[in-house]
């Protein structure tokens, strides 16, 4: 089993540089948690809006149970969905998402987007999604202050050992260390070749504030969305400068890319839902580029964002 680095937040809490996305893992999302557990994986990233909370902590207790690993040996991730921001209703939908995982702290607990809607219940539509019951993009009145205090409650109460933020963009983490009795241990951001983000990472960096980086793979990402910006964008499997480094290093595209990122000291998810890939992308830790490979591949950069609801909504400029 291969020895995955850790990353140390500014709590003092470890986590594993590799973890296990479970963004789109839709089916047999169970035994594929049970399979990533056996094969090495110790932290899964969900989310609410993934829908897959409770399945994903059946895998989870069936591991336990078997004796495979204890609880403490996992680093569990969620995330507070938009339609939940106003203070009085983050502490009952986390108590809920713990209650569908199984568990009763979460290792790590994002507010996943910088943006607060309309409150949808649960029990009317899960998950919720971007729009109300009427199929409509309501933006709510909660501040991210008022967020970010009930994340500080969430903490306190020992519901989350470790809150983030996710999405954030760098005045808006500049604004947020102004008032947060509690820093966000680790930003979690889209980072891959087409959009490197160098500045938000060095921001990061300088505020002592962890990274991971989602949708490594680019375009791959979202080609099953049938996104058009997916299919419009070069393949990074496929890109002259990945093939060219995979076939040096005798590593498969997929790995150079991971490497990519943990060579510049960011976390990672990637998500797959076969042993060898499962194996494959724990692996990518094992072997290291050059520091001109690395630039060479960072390069790439054309500030392509995949995860932009301008594009999927017709609104909600978060990036502009």
């Amino acid at each position: 089993m291969v020895t995955v680095p850790t990353i140390k937040l500014n709590n003092g809490r470890e986590i594993p540089q590799v973890g296990f996305g479970l963004w789109k893992v839709t089916e047999n999302t169970a035994d594929t948690v049970y399979d990533a557990i056996k094969v090495g994986y110790r932290l899964f990233d969900g989310a609410f809006d993934y829908g897959n909370e409770k399945e994903a902590g059946q895998g989870i207790k069936r591991a336990i149970d078997e004796g495979i690993v204890k609880r403490e040996d996992l680093v569990i991730v969620s995330k507070l969905w938009n339609t939940f921001h106003e203070k009085e209703r983050v502490e009952p939908i986390v108590r809920q998402q713990l209650e569908w995982w199984g568990i009763d702290y979460f290792d790590i607990f994002y507010i996943h987007f910088p943006i607060a809607l309309q409150y949808v219940d649960p029990k009317d539509s899960y998950p919720s999604g971007w729009t109300n019951l009427e199929g409509k993009v309501v933006q709510s009145k909660a501040s991210i202050q008022e967020t970010w205090e009930a994340m500080e409650r969430i903490h306190d109460l020992g519901l989350a050992k470790s809150i983030g933020i996710s999405n954030f963009q760098g005045s808006l983490i500049i604004d947020l260390l102004r008032y947060a009795r509690i820093r966000p241990a680790i930003l979690q951001v889209e980072i891959h070749p087409y959009l490197v983000q160098e500045e938000l990472v060095e921001l990061a960096k300088a505020e002592n504030i962890a990274v991971t980086a989602y949708s490594s793979f680019g375009p791959q990402s979202f080609l099953e969305l049938k996104w058009d910006k997916a299919f419009n964008t070069p393949p990074l499997f496929q890109h002259p400068v990945i093939v060219e480094l995979a076939k040096k290093h005798n590593k498969t595209p997929a790995q150079v890319l991971l490497r990519w990122a943990t060579q510049r000291g960011l976390a990672i998810i990637p998500k797959s839902t076969t042993i060898d890939r499962l194996k494959e992308n724990l692996e990518s830790v094992s072997f290291d580029l050059a520091d001109d490979e690395v630039k060479k591949i960072s390069s790439l950069n054309q500030n392509i964002r995949f995860n932009n609801p301008r594009d999927y909504l017709g609104t909600l400029h978060i990036f502009a």
